[in-house]
């Protein structure tokens, strides 16, 4: 019986007067989130540059604010405020939070092994959950990827327990870049072979001390040649892309050579193929 009083002495006796004052409590947070949200809305869309963003920044801070003074106010007036009920109280809440943050803890200590197995690294060019991008900093929670279409992409860490990490140059400068052409069946394969070699070995953007090799893969629909060459710097791998595709094609058609015709179940195929260049 007197540890069942000691538990019930967690809550205060609520009368009338208590539970208005934290309605008043409450519906003045409501009140003061909702003038802070459209007052600041209202000051940044009438600003410019980096104030603007600042202003933005400050909604979730102040109605954090807010919610941290209420709640402040009203959590003695509910529950009693000796030294058990707050060692409790403080006990429950750290456990409710360990819950939650589970996976920012999980980030944290997959940041801490990355910085040790370096699966990743400032430079280098890593697809995470298809996420593919240049590394441009290795945070403690994050890794903050910059793809080609310059989206800034915050990865946790944790992603290294259960997914596959491709990195494409490895902290080297070496980076192999693959330009696909689909070609009908009836050509000469050896000349063109040769000719996408040739294309690849007088591009501007060509790392020489690598090997170019052209693959060929025959398919129901024609032909799928693939050249396989490296640029000077991992950052030129679009426009290297680029230009072996658009010399290849006007090497090609000059010597009549045509384009397959993809049947409608090769093109799923055909598109699968240049998304794994990547």
């Amino acid at each position: 019986m007197d540890d069942q009083k000691k538990y019930a002495r967690l809550f205060n006796d609520i009368d009338s007067q208590a539970l208005i004052t934290v309605g008043l409590v409450l519906l003045s947070a409501i009140v003061l989130i909702i003038v802070s949200q459209r007052g600041l809305n209202w000051l940044a869309s009438r600003l410019h540059g980096q104030v603007r963003f600042r202003i933005f920044a400050l909604v979730p801070l102040t109605r954090l604010f807010v919610l941290i003074t209420a709640l402040a106010i009203v959590t003695p007036i509910i529950i009693e405020p000796s030294l058990r009920n707050m060692v409790t109280l403080l006990g429950a809440l750290g456990l409710a939070i360990g819950f939650a943050m589970k996976d920012y803890v999980s980030s944290l200590i997959a940041g801490v092994v990355s910085a040790i197995e370096l699966p990743y690294r400032p430079g280098d060019w890593v697809n995470i959950e298809g996420t593919y991008g240049e590394v441009k900093h290795v945070g403690l929670r994050t890794v903050e990827i910059q793809t080609p279409d310059d989206d800034l992409v915050a990865v946790p860490h944790l992603k290294l327990w259960d997914h596959a990490i491709y990195n494409a140059n490895n902290g080297g400068t070496s980076l192999q870049c693959v330009a696909s052409f689909y070609l009908h069946p009836e050509h000469e394969a050896g000349w063109v072979r040769k000719a996408l070699r040739d294309v690849a070995l007088t591009s501007a953007y060509l790392k020489f001390d690598q090997p170019i090799i052209v693959v060929a893969e025959e398919k129901p629909w024609g032909t799928h040649y693939r050249i396989r060459a490296y640029p000077v710097d991992p950052r030129q791998q679009f426009l290297f892309i680029t230009d072996l595709t658009v010399r290849g094609k006007t090497v090609l058609s000059a010597a009549g050579v045509r384009s397959a015709l993809l049947p409608p179940d090769a093109t799923l195929d055909a598109r699968n193929a240049a998304q794994s260049t990547y």
